[in-house]
C-alpha cells in the first residue's frame, strides 16, 4: 500500500473507514463534497479543523484506491 501520512484506519472510528488524521471525517465525505461541486474552501469552512493538505491527500488516496487491483487468493 502506498504511504499516506494523513489517512488513518481505526476500527473504532467510523467503522474503520479511511479517515483524516484520526478525525471523524472520512475520505469518502471529502471526495463526495468535491465531486458534488463544493470547492476546497467550502470543505474547509464546513470542517474548520481540516487543513488544505488533508483535502489533497484525501483526493490522492481516492485516486490511488480507484486504481488498486485486488487479486483473489489462490485456493490451496
Amino acid at each position: 500500500m502506498k504511504h499516506f501520512e494523513r489517512i488513518t484506519f481505526n476500527p473504532v472510528v467510523m467503522g474503520g473507514k479511511p479517515c483524516i488524521r484520526g478525525l471523524r471525517v472520512t475520505v469518502g465525505t471529502i471526495v463526495g463534497l468535491i465531486a458534488s461541486g463544493h470547492s476546497r474552501q467550502d470543505v474547509l469552512a464546513l470542517y474548520p479543523y481540516l487543513e488544505a493538505d488533508d483535502i489533497t491527500e484525501a483526493l490522492g488516496f481516492a485516486a490511488w484506491r480507484a486504481e488498486e487491483i485486488e487479486l483473489p487468493l489462490a485456493a490451496a
